[in-house]
């Protein structure tokens, strides 16, 4: 008797919407930030005053086991469908899908014991996000900011002419909530800078930034641009959220009028050799622009690597859209086959990129799901094939996470699962962790706090210390 296929819809846009909160309520002045500054220096370390995070999204959950942490010794029903293959660093395998990983493993880490309890997309996708266990284990509204937002407010007084939060997704799903996203109490104007679409498509263009180009200077013009930040402002004023902003719309005319951000994210002025070695797909030039932007001076740069079957690569029919792989969403192993060759071009050519342009110190790549997949196969009806296929379910209890740059030590394995990949066996680590380690390198000091809704102060991090073994 077949099981009863299990409708999985993965993470879906939602409504957005604008919640009270006061820009002014813990600003910093230039005074704080540099108290902050020094009180984030620990161990001798100094963060760049320009240090930037590259943080690849991996919506759905990639399977672990499928990907960084093979067990070719676990029970037939456990291992999958792929061998593991030998890298540049001893004891790191990979999957044999990943054979552009295994050439430079020696320019990246790989954690295998982070792990968290939230299994439903929403509560991993808060939970993941904002370093808090949220209030509610499903849905996708964030209750407290996500650490992007954090970042934008620390430093808001950062400026490079580019906007300092960007998020890079595929149409339709540039919703703060769609992953989490929000602000919460911080307010609204920390949400990311949203850039929807392929960037690989000939006709892809940047809200509010490419028709720059086209106004040839003229301010009248770039005012009346301007004017769709308006619509921010009517919707804020009429939630409530009284706020001063006078400084909002200088950013913005800031940012309409800077020549750099026009640049940061026209990919032409890439040579053709190095797009193709990110390769001409939608990840490939969001793994490239999210390069050309931390170089120009942003601060936290999100690129969500969710659909594969895009800039003209046809859908296959038992493949999925996220990396969701239930079994009633897709045949796991033929989809893998599609979806990690573009994954192991675009990530490669980021990490060596980085290296090139002598970047590994300034910039920390993250590379990331929610959680990881079940660790035993498990078989279902698919709703598109309509036979029986092989999939894996949320696991939120071990997941792998590739980190590189930021000054680290790299070649290393940190941590490791038991041998069927259901938990942390040693070295057991949280999101907070990564993310401590995240705001050493940005020079935050991760213990000041933020009011609340109800005036109440609200740590950045409530617990988590960086991972040593990260530390440069």
């Amino acid at each position: 008797m077949h099981d009863a296929p299990r409708i999985c819809s993965g993470p879906v846009a939602r409504r957005e919407f604008l919640r009270i909160g006061s820009l002014g309520l813990g600003g910093l002045t230039l005074a704080d930030m540099l108290r902050l500054r020094a009180q984030a220096t620990d161990a001798g370390h100094s963060a760049l005053p320009d240090a930037s995070v590259i943080f690849l999204w991996l919506p759905g959950g990639p399977p672990h086991m499928d990907t960084y942490d093979p067990k070719p010794e676990a029970p037939s029903d456990y291992r999958g469908d792929f061998q593991p293959i030998a890298t540049t660093v001893p004891g790191l395998d990979v999957c044999e899908l990943l054979p552009r990983h295994a050439k430079i493993a020696h320019k990246f880490n790989l954690i295998r014991s982070i792990a968290h309890n939230f299994a439903d997309h929403g509560g991993g996708h808060k939970r993941f996000m904002t370093g808090r266990e949220p209030k509610t284990p499903t849905e996708f509204v964030n209750d407290s900011p996500a650490v992007g937002s954090i970042v934008a407010k620390c430093k808001e007084r950062q400026t490079y002419g580019v906007p300092s939060y960007i998020a890079g997704v595929d149409n339709g799903r540039q919703g703060v909530d769609v992953f989490s996203l929000g602000a919460a109490y911080l307010g609204s104007a920390y949400t990311p800078f949203f850039v929807p679409g392929d960037p690989a498509a000939k006709e892809f263009t940047v809200p509010n930034i490419a028709p720059i180009a086209e106004v040839s200077g003229r301010l009248d013009d770039r005012m009346r641009l301007l004017q769709q930040f308006d619509h921010f402002r009517r919707q804020a004023d009429a939630a409530g959220q009284m706020t001063s902003m006078d400084a909002f719309h200088a950013r913005a005319l800031g940012l309409l009028t800077s020549d750099r951000a026009r640049r940061a994210f026209d990919l032409s002025q890439e040579p053709e050799s190095l797009k193709d070695r990110y390769g001409r797909h939608a990840w490939g030039y969001r793994a490239l622009l999210a390069r050309r932007l931390v170089e120009a001076g942003s601060t936290f740069v999100t690129m969500v690597l969710e659909n594969p079957y895009q800039s003209g690569l046809q859908f296959l029919k038992q493949g999925t859209y996220n990396w969701d792989s239930h079994a009633v969403n897709c045949h796991i192993w033929d989809d893998l086959r599609f979806r990690l060759p573009i994954y192991d071009q675009a990530i490669t050519a980021l990490v060596e990129d980085l290296e090139n342009r002598g970047l590994t110190k300034k910039v920390l790549l993250i590379v990331t799901g929610e959680f990881g997949r079940t660790p035993r196969i498990e078989s279902s009806i698919g709703t598109q094939t309509g036979v029986k296929q092989p999939g894996r379910d949320h696991w939120p209890q071990a997941m792998s996470v590739l980190v590189s740059g930021g000054g680290m030590r790299t070649g290393q394995v940190i941590g490791s699962t038991n041998s069927k990949g259901e938990h942390p066996k040693d070295r057991p680590l949280t999101p907070n962790d990564l993310w401590a380690t995240v705001y050493r390198h940005l020079g935050i000091d991760w213990s000041q706090s933020f009011p609340d809704f109800r005036g109440r102060p609200m740590p950045i991090l409530p617990f988590g210390q960086p991972i040593a073994e990260l530390l440069g």
